[in-house]
């Protein structure tokens, strides 16, 4: 395929968030054996006027006439299809990506359809108003990642005749680097992390659902009852600053992997964490949303 002609398909069919096909988003040709079925109509219609046999030139207009319908049906497959993607805004290494599709029709007919990238080969069939299918992608590499063109088509009902339409996204996801732990730094930071548990305030009487783990089994041996251990709340939450520059590398990337290590084990501990990067910084916050920004800060490093 020529530069000019990548350009025009890249024009033509640039696709955001949603678009409903139209006639000048289909295009539509002969397809496979429809060379064959062309070859066919050739023969029996030269055969019809040598012979001036009216029933071969029946034959011949018949199957003219079942490929003129072929082209009406493939294209109506397409036509006033709804298409709307969404895509997952931060991905990570080692992980898939997701490309969802979501087709809305504005009456029910049965669609058969074939997506197409160059990593997939799916049959999708439509019979609701709306539909839903996914893609997956393996992301094997940090930084910005695009999705490749897709391709929807359909051959619908003979095979004869292919109308297609291309999706030249502009969407894309962040992908934050693949965890990388370094032993020796864990450790020093899992027993920094550690509550003082032997802070003990005061026993109070068990209730239901409260913990056998903090039973004070030592009463409940002397027939005491049953009493809960109440330890002093640390109000001051232990917190890690992350910063490129400490890490236990020359490497770019292994750095900010090490980073990413280190952002994981706060998450599962539940600490609280700010991240500095040579370019830009994150404030202390811990939860989904921070390690969502934390992630993205990575991927864009």
């Amino acid at each position: 395929m020529g530069k000019p002609w990548q350009k025009w398909l890249a024009k033509s069919f640039q696709f955001e968030k949603i678009k409903q096909l139209s006639q000048k988003d289909i295009l539509i040709f002969i397809y496979q054996q429809g060379y064959l079925y062309l070859v066919l109509i050739l023969i029996t219609f030269i055969a019809g006027i040598n012979y001036a046999n009216n029933l071969i030139l029946g034959f011949c207009f018949l199957i003219s006439a079942i490929l003129c319908i072929s082209f009406y049906v493939t294209f109506k497959q397409l036509h006033e299809l709804s298409i709307e993607i969404s895509v997952n805004e931060i991905g990570q290494v080692g992980n898939f990506l997701e490309l969802q599709l979501h087709f809305q029709q504005p009456y029910k007919q049965s669609r058969y359809l074939w997506i197409k990238t160059d990593q997939h080969l799916e049959k999708v069939s439509i019979a609701e108003l709306k539909q839903k299918t996914t893609l997956s992608f393996f992301a094997d590499k940090r930084g910005k990642f695009h999705y490749p063109i897709v391709q929807i088509y359909a051959v619908y009902p003979f095979g004869l005749v292919r109308a297609w339409s291309y999706l030249y996204l502009t969407e894309y996801s962040w992908v934050a680097p693949q965890a990388a732990f370094y032993n020796a730094e864990n450790k020093q930071h899992q027993h920094s992390f550690e509550p003082d548990m032997d802070e003990f305030r005061e026993l109070r009487n068990f209730k239901l659902g409260d913990s056998l783990q903090a039973v004070s089994w030592k009463q409940a041996a002397r027939g005491q009852g049953l009493y809960i251990k109440v330890f002093e709340q640390h109000n001051d939450q232990p917190s890690m600053e992350i910063h490129y520059a400490n890490m236990p590398s020359t490497e770019h990337e292994e750095k900010l992997s090490l980073m990413m290590g280190l952002i994981e084990q706060c998450e599962q501990l539940q600490s609280s964490y700010a991240v500095f990067l040579p370019q830009a910084e994150l404030a202390v916050g811990t939860g989904a949303n921070q390690l969502l920004q934390a992630k993205k800060l990575l991927a864009q490093a």
